[in-house]
């Protein structure tokens, strides 16, 4: 596995440090007025969920490993395990829903959503970045507001608050990116 110096840490990394699997959550370049450099990087463990901050110096290595992606179709959920299946073998597999945090009310019946794995263990599990949602209550569209930075609280049919353009209306369909949970355009 490819060793790479502590300032190339990105988020989104998977790093084996301390005898187990990482992912690199949020990774800050500090640069003191006395001393070297360092990245405080925050660690999140990819098998037991806990977290960990970690400064790592430009002259660190860490070795970084490589998962394997593979697609996977949302089947259902059973207490508390989302129960995923393979759609080339029809293998299925079940992971915690706590897994995905707060985008878990994105996931919807047949999705189809990356899943990553090491070896043979499924590790971790990313929703699309844009998902189309149905708006289920909003305040009414005014006519002729069309100031550039105005936004309206929306609630989407998953339970997800979202500010939208004044311009969309209840039951309208729109895309939400998922990584910043904001409102992206209309289906």
């Amino acid at each position: 596995m490819p060793k790479i110096n502590g300032n190339e840490i990105r988020p989104g990394n998977v790093l084996e440090h301390n005898d187990g699997l990482w992912a690199a959550v949020k990774v800050d370049h500090v640069k003191p007025g006395k001393g070297g450099a360092f990245a405080q990087v925050e660690l999140r463990n990819l098998r037991n969920g806990s977290k960990l901050n970690e400064r790592f110096r430009s002259a660190d290595k860490v070795e970084r490993v490589r998962l394997e992606q593979k697609d996977q179709q949302f089947l259902y959920e059973n207490d508390g395990m989302l129960v995923f299946m393979d759609t080339e073998t029809y293998e299925q597999i079940e992971l915690p829903a706590d897994l995905l945090g707060d985008r878990r009310p994105f996931l919807q019946d047949g999705m189809t959503i990356v899943v990553e794995f090491y070896e043979s263990e499924a590790l971790n599990a990313t929703v699309p970045q844009k998902v189309t949602c149905k708006i289920v209550e909003t305040e009414p569209v005014v006519k002729g507001q069309t100031a550039a930075n105005s936004f309206k609280p929306a609630i989407l049919d998953n339970g997800v608050k979202v500010m939208v353009p004044p311009f969309v209306g209840q039951d309208e369909m729109i895309v939400v990116n998922t990584e910043t949970m904001e409102y992206s355009e209309r289906a």
